[in-house]
């Protein structure tokens, strides 16, 4: 076991707090919300574009170069997201009769 060590000065204790209270605690209330209210299906689908909006950012700001892998996997993304779109449930007229 290893032994606990806590934020000594108001700094540490921002780094440990302020990305639950920002922008990590924003994202999980924001999902939470379109899980129970929204379009589950579209939050799905949109889901897939998180990391391909990472890797245009990274490519634009020189962190990352556009290899064919990264093309690859970014037209994977789309294609997968098109595919998802175009995906329908079933209606469903009386939830009553489903098991």
């Amino acid at each position: 076991m290893e032994q606990t060590v806590w934020p000594t000065g108001w700094l540490e204790w921002f780094g440990v707090l302020g990305p639950g209270l920002g922008p990590v605690g924003i994202a999980f209330f924001t999902w939470d919300h379109g899980v129970k209210r929204g379009n589950i299906q579209l939050l799905g689908t949109l889901a897939y574009s998180a990391p391909l909006i990472s890797a245009i950012l990274l490519i634009v700001a020189g962190y990352a170069e556009a290899t064919g892998a990264v093309i690859g996997a970014s037209v994977l993304i789309v294609l997968s997201s098109l595919i998802a779109g175009k995906a329908r449930r079933p209606l469903v007229t009386n939830p009553e009769t489903v098991c």
